[in-house]
């Protein structure tokens, strides 16, 4: 048997890339994009070793709702796919979002100023 977060663990990445696919994004074949998730979980890794450590828990899963894999400094392996689908989502929403705003045209770009200003 199968615990629910497990399962959630699998659907949520698959709506996401769905998701992505739908709204046209282009995010799955830009490198940057890969960049994104590879330094959300580098930074996740610590965190949710931490927060999940089996020695002294912060966060506790009930037995059976996961798989029982625990990878690395033992992090629920489901978590990691509830953090991707957590990125996917994000920036597949970000980058509709953006393509629609009406300041924004298919024939300009704004450039960004290094104190945040946009022209």
């Amino acid at each position: 048997m199968i615990g629910e977060y497990t399962i959630g663990a699998i659907v949520a990445p698959l709506v996401a890339l769905g998701l992505s696919v739908l709204l046209r994004t282009g995010l799955l074949g830009q490198g940057r994009f890969w960049l994104t998730v590879a330094i959300t979980m580098a930074f996740q890794i610590p965190v949710d070793g931490a927060l999940t450590r089996l020695s002294d828990p912060i966060v506790s899963y009930r037995p059976g709702a996961t798989c029982g894999i625990r990878f690395p400094w033992d992090i629920p392996i489901e978590d990691f796919g509830f953090g991707f689908a957590l990125v996917v989502c994000t920036l597949s929403i970000w980058v509709r979002l953006r393509r629609r705003s009406p300041t924004d045209t298919a024939d300009t770009k704004r450039e960004v100023t290094t104190a945040g200003a946009h022209r």
